[in-house]
């Protein structure tokens, strides 16, 4: 039986690439207009088996929203995605170069694209998702219209990729966390990584005692994020991700931080992602 997971974005959207990547290309997507709704139905285990979010990106850095849905959701970290960003100029089949009067795309995308598209004298449509504008390029069957979209959606709507790779930073990767429902079985085969979140007493000296017994278990920190707890004075929680090489290792470093922490939550424990081409 197929997986069926909720994604931010349309059908042919970098995170149904992700999804695919994850658990195959015959993942089912539930395509969501936010990220609430996408943690609302990946949450719900009577609905989907889980969701694909965005949490990061090389360029733009984490995305903070995405955390505190995360922090307020009961679902657990599984699985992650490193997924390297491929921008395509689409067109519908016959349309030339030279043809394109438009280029339609997320204001991210375009960005992304700029040194590329000012070479051309195009009218730049800011719309709200990649996928979306190729799939109205598609149903339009638009002679002078392009759009900038992953190699996943030209196929999906059976576009031409008139150019691929027209992103200006080629080193744009994207970190997708796979989420299931609280109370399912998430068990993870070999797992090296995890995801936690913790607040301290804000006492002086208590983060670096923190960072240091996660140092001295061995244990990397691949990642820190602070984020303002609500309702408090400019006090923080921090979300970490640890590196280890066996369980027994990081359940030692864990047991040691709940000594140093006001409280302490782990999102999962999962096998670290290897980059992979969108």
């Amino acid at each position: 039986m197929n997986k069926k997971v909720a994604i931010q974005g349309y059908e042919g959207s970098f995170h149904q690439v992700a999804a695919r990547h994850f658990f195959g290309k015959n993942v089912e997507v539930i395509t969501c207009d936010t990220f609430r709704k996408v943690v609302q139905l990946g949450g719900d285990a009577k609905l989907s088996d889980g969701a694909v979010m965005a949490i990061e990106n090389s360029i733009a850095g984490s995305i903070l929203p995405n955390y505190n849905l995360l922090q307020k959701s009961k679902l657990q970290v599984i699985g992650e995605v490193y997924l390297s960003i491929s921008q395509n100029l689409l067109t519908y089949p016959g349309v030339k170069l030279e043809d394109i009067k438009e280029v339609h795309s997320h204001p991210m995308a375009i960005l992304q694209c700029l040194d590329y598209l000012e070479k051309y004298n195009w009218k730049l449509v800011e719309s709200e998702d990649t996928a979306l504008s190729a799939k109205i390029v598609h149903q339009n069957k638009s002679k002078y219209t392009a759009a900038i979209a992953s190699k996943l959606a030209a196929q999906m709507f059976d576009l031409n990729i008139i150019k691929p790779d027209i992103h200006t930073l080629k080193n744009n990767i994207t970190r997708f966390l796979i989420v299931s429902p609280a109370g399912t079985k998430t068990a993870v085969e070999q797992a090296n990584k995890a995801s936690i979140y913790f607040q301290t007493d804000h006492s002086k000296g208590i983060l670096a005692k923190v960072l240091a017994k996660i140092a001295q278990g061995n244990v990397n920190l691949s990642k820190l994020q602070s984020m303002p707890i609500p309702g408090s004075t400019f006090k923080y929680g921090f979300y970490a991700d640890l590196e280890f090489d066996n369980k027994k290792q990081i359940e030692k470093v864990l047991e040691a931080l709940k000594g140093l922490t006001n409280s302490i939550r782990i999102f999962g424990m999962y096998q670290k992602g290897k980059v992979v081409k969108g």
